[in-house]
């Protein structure tokens, strides 16, 4: 019997880190908001990826418009979707760098440090609530005496967060372009610089529309669709403020795949998500899509637009971070 029973532990012992390994497995299909590091790629499988700060919100958006497109990648043999979940820009340059992600919606600034760290390439536009190209607006009180950007230095400007397009990249950008130095600020109390720029971050815009109106700093920025926005900028605000500038049109937002992606695979999932958005099947799974309308070509006007933010992040990296 003692014999029996050391076999039989023997024979477990053996099989532990194979089972251990097929739960792994079971968690990384069944629970993707759960990883934390990726997986092995897979034949056949698509893994949309996602920056988030909020996963959980972020795959109910994503999972519908996935399993609407697998199904009709069949042909070039998808059999699966995944979705995998980075922390951060780094995080999800190294996951396009290794195959682990094939597709990522992203903002245009963000698309374009991914596609600098890691060879990401634009596939679509996307027409998010029926806009598919916005800019970025500077506004200050109207008593500010501030009437141009380039009455800027000395003042202090909010920004949303060092990862929006809108309220960071962009603006930030046209400052640079104008020969404005920016410095980060501890607080809006902080000692600007002579000739410089100071900002910090308000994280959202009705924070920014707050600050501005309130006076803890003198200009805000956010893009023309929140500026238009009642619930950043409150109409009792709105009246004491006013436009004082503005940046060039960018693509609201941009899926980009990685490189080296099967070109059949990456034709097909083109194909898809450009005619999805006159399938009535496709209806729900676009609107939870980060309420998308739909997924257009990138023409030639788009395609500058996006060569300009990409020299934008890369002056902002190397002259302001």
């Amino acid at each position: 019997m003692r014999r029996t029973v050391l076999l039989t532990l023997l024979a477990l012992a053996t099989l532990l880190p194979g089972l251990a390994s097929a739960q792994s497995t079971t968690l990384v299909a069944s629970h993707p908001i759960t990883v934390t590091a990726a997986s092995a790629p897979d034949d056949g499988v698509l893994v949309i990826g996602r920056i988030s700060d909020d996963p959980k919100a972020h795959y109910e958006q994503l999972k519908p418009l996935l399993d609407y497109v697998v199904p009709r990648m069949a042909d070039v043999g998808i059999r699966e979707g995944r979705i995998l979940m980075a922390k951060d820009v780094q995080q999800m340059a190294s996951y396009l760098r290794r195959g682990r992600v094939d597709w990522v919606t992203e903002t245009a600034g963000t698309a374009m440090l991914l596609r600098q760290r890691a060879q990401a390439q634009p596939l679509l536009l996307t027409e998010r609530d029926g806009t598919s190209h916005y800019h970025s607006v500077f506004f200050a009180r109207r008593d500010s005496g501030l009437r141009s950007l380039d009455d800027l230095r000395g003042h202090s400007v909010a920004f949303q967060r060092s990862s929006s397009t809108s309220a960071y990249f962009a603006p930030v950008a046209a400052l640079l372009g104008r020969g404005l130095p920016l410095e980060i600020l501890l607080s809006p109390t902080d000692h600007i610089a002579t000739g410089a720029v100071g900002y910090l971050f308000a994280r959202s815009e009705l924070n920014i529309s707050t600050w501005v109106h309130k006076r803890l700093v003198d200009v805000g920025v956010m893009s023309n669709i929140d500026w238009d926005n009642p619930q950043r900028v409150p109409a009792a605000f709105r009246r004491d403020l006013m436009v004082i500038g503005r940046t060039e049109d960018v693509p609201r937002a941009v899926e980009v795949v990685r490189g080296g992606m099967n070109p059949r695979v990456q034709a097909r999932l083109r194909e898809v998500l450009i005619e999805a958005a006159g399938d009535p099947d496709a209806g729900e799974a676009l609107l939870r899509f980060f309420k998308t309308t739909r997924f257009m070509p990138i023409d030639p006007t788009s395609q500058h637009a996006l060569d300009r933010i990409s020299a934008g992040v890369a002056r902002v990296r190397a002259e302001v971070e």
